[in-house]
């Protein structure tokens, strides 16, 4: 990784969720007043019972250094232990179309729109491109989905092999406690909204990349949700990062700050910039 410019700059600031106001940190480059064509919204992980914005801090800093043509907004969202599902995934669409009322609070031209985040978070950005489209917006240019949380039901070959290693039995243990606290319904653990793998209507969603761990208990839910995403005729960009040391305290996060990541994500967001733009909403 590069290290960090003195040109980086980061702000708190509240955003708007579906019932009232949640904190968020904005991610910029340069001098003040630059606006930007490109936002990514990105949501933490936590397993959707803990965690917070300082959770992908550093992760975001290189992000935004390392793409200073971006900008970042990271944004919390209603956990768990205050109300399970569906506060989470409604806040994360509520936020998406915050963004785009108030571009000129965030210096952004209102160009392109990008849903992201790790482990639960990238079950909120994938959801929310599925909100977006089924609610008329707002229009999204892309999804970057690190790691992400997607099956409940935790049956895949990887969460079963890799739960049995002694340095992941921890991972394996945070996805079930938190599956456990987010959807306390059963019923809601097959809901598209709660677990997109599940879901039937793939169709017409935004390019999507989407990035795995080789010993990560949650590599083949990711790896079978970009198969059903291209399927139906997503572009889709499915990539498996080496092995890392998943299981220690914060290392979910730091793995995304290797360079192999930031440079697929530059890839997948220059890629983008040559597409043509999303209609609007």
């Amino acid at each position: 990784m590069n290290a960090l410019s003195d040109q980086l700059k980061s702000r708190n600031l509240d955003v708007r969720g579906v019932d009232g106001m949640l904190p968020a940190r904005l991610y910029s480059y340069g001098p003040a007043g630059t606006k930007r064509d490109a936002l990514i919204v990105f949501f933490h992980g936590g397993g959707f019972v803990t965690g917070g914005l300082e959770d992908s801090d550093m992760f975001l800093r290189h992000l935004v250094n390392d793409n200073p043509e971006q900008l970042v907004l990271a944004a919390s969202y209603t956990l768990a232990p205050v109300r399970p599902f569906p506060a989470a995934v409604e806040d994360a669409h509520a936020i998406l179309n915050w963004a785009r009322k108030n571009k000129t609070k965030l210096g952004w031209t209102g160009k392109q729109l990008i849903v992201g985040g790790i482990e639960a978070g990238a079950n909120l950005a994938a959801v929310s491109a599925l909100m977006a489209r089924d609610r008329g917006g707002p229009p999204l240019a892309g999804q970057l989905l690190i790691m992400p949380m997607l099956d409940p039901g935790l049956s895949t070959g990887s969460m079963r092999c890799n739960s049995a290693a002694a340095d992941m039995v921890d991972v394996a243990d945070a996805c079930a406690a938190g599956y456990r606290g987010y959807l306390p319904n059963a019923a809601d653990r097959t809901h598209p909204y709660a677990s997109p793998l599940q879901s039937s209507r793939l169709k017409n969603l935004p390019p999507a990349l989407i990035l795995s761990a080789e010993d990560d208990p949650l590599r083949d839910e990711a790896e079978l949700y970009g198969a059903k995403l291209i399927a139906c005729g997503v572009k889709t960009t499915v990539s498996r990062l080496p092995p890392a040391p998943l299981h220690e305290s914060g290392a979910r996060n730091e793995c995304a700050c290797k360079v192999h990541a930031l440079g697929e994500i530059a890839s997948f967001i220059a890629g983008l910039e040559r597409a043509d733009p999303p209609p609007a909403a």
